[in-house]
């Protein structure tokens, strides 16, 4: 699983996750942030393109060395600068209230312990400072919930994350009070992977 977790999946999260698949809901989730930005699970770049002119700079918690090398292109055409800057969303190499906002995108459903994450997110967000986020997740029709549970054994091996992650859960459960939300089928998507939530959660 090595060559295929380090090398190969990071490959297919960024087709997976292309701009021409995600792009309108990158450019809705990336609107009104500004200042010094906290990114977990950074990924291959793919929002960098997305970046309003408010945002001052990214910091970029990122565990994939392929991941943040598929990004190069994106950083060094974008004009926000990037500081890659920690791998492990669980346990932030920042102090308390240092960013201006956060930004997470398909990225709860892959990390072992997302309740922690979401609570560092909190910890080293200004007060009032808000996470903008879109994630897949738990769906609201009990024949999807089945088909979600059956495959997670398989998405889980390949994409490296589950299907049935309880977005809104975690969310109430974290020191994060969430402000808006939209929820929905993600057309042209599988069902069991197509249900989304997006929105933003204040500090």
């Amino acid at each position: 699983m090595g060559l295929y977790s380090n090398h190969l999946r990071p490959r297919l999260h960024a087709l997976a996750l292309n701009t021409r698949l995600t792009g309108d809901v990158r450019d809705r989730v990336c609107a009104g942030l500004t200042g010094d930005v906290l990114e977990i699970g950074y990924g291959a770049a793919l929002n960098q393109p997305h970046l309003p002119p408010g945002v001052r700079g990214v910091w970029a918690v990122e565990p994939s060395a392929t991941a943040l090398r598929l990004g190069e292109g994106r950083r060094t055409a974008s004009t926000v600068p990037v500081v890659v800057a920690g791998d492990d969303a669980q346990v932030l190499p920042f102090p308390d209230d240092r960013f201006d906002a956060a930004l997470c995108t398909w990225v709860l459903c892959g990390i072992p312990d997302p309740g922690a994450a979401l609570a560092e997110v909190a910890r080293v967000l200004k007060p009032g400072a808000a996470l903008h986020f879109v994630e897949h997740g738990l769906a609201p029709d009990s024949g999807v919930v089945r088909w979600q549970r059956r495959g997670n054994r398989l998405n889980r091996a390949v994409a490296g994350c589950i299907l049935d992650n309880d977005v809104r859960g975690l969310l109430d459960s974290s020191p994060l009070t969430v402000t808006a939300l939209d929820t929905w089928y993600q057309e042209g998507a599988p069902r069991p992977s197509a249900y989304m939530y997006a929105g933003r959660a204040t500090a």
